[in-house]
């Protein structure tokens, strides 16, 4: 059960219901993660500002497969079970590719040079080294694309970090970080 309560639509701030319903228009849902953002409109409309010009940045699988890396290296139950249904459903990535993107690698070249950098960034909370840097550059990344990788990173160690807070209930299919990938 959840340690932070997770309002229904209906008793969340009155600033925060038009977002939640531009959150179901979109999704056809509202997941617990933003009705239980919703408790500060201004972490909710701050999120979805964020998520929303990232969506417009680096490709879907990519996004997904980032956030597959960070969930696993949080530890973050919610996030890993919300991004593996999305990158099964919504990106279309495949389970053998999932297995890899939580252990912070890809299949396909360019994007393992995404993960991998996502994952250290993760991990060093940032401070990564020159080789680091240059890697994903090499991959062909630029300099924008890799701040891109670096504001995925960061928003998904916000709703890590709510969702493992709050222990909130998980509303996908469940996927533990404690179980092999």
């Amino acid at each position: 059960m959840s340690r932070i309560t997770v309002p229904a639509r209906e008793s969340a701030p009155e600033a925060s219901k038009p977002l939640l319903d531009a959150v179901e228009k979109q999704l056809g849902v509202v997941p617990n993660l933003f009705r239980l953002v919703s408790l500060s409109p201004s972490a909710l409309q701050g999120f979805l500002g964020l998520n929303g010009a990232l969506a417009k940045t680096l490709d879907v699988k990519t996004r997904e497969r980032i956030a597959l890396a960070v969930a696993q290296i949080n530890g973050c139950d919610y996030c890993l079970s919300a991004h593996t249904y999305l990158g099964l459903n919504l990106a279309k990535i495949d389970a053998a590719e999932i297995a890899l993107n939580r252990k912070g690698a890809s299949s396909d070249a360019k994007a393992n040079a995404a993960v991998a950098f996502a994952a250290k960034v993760t991990r060093a909370r940032g401070n990564v080294s020159d080789a680091d840097v240059q890697a994903v550059k090499t991959a062909g990344f630029t300099d924008a694309q890799i701040v891109e990788i670096v504001a995925v990173v960061a928003e998904n160690v916000f709703t890590n970090f709510i969702n493992i807070v709050a222990q909130t209930d998980i509303d996908f299919p469940v996927v533990k970080t404690s179980e092999a990938a």
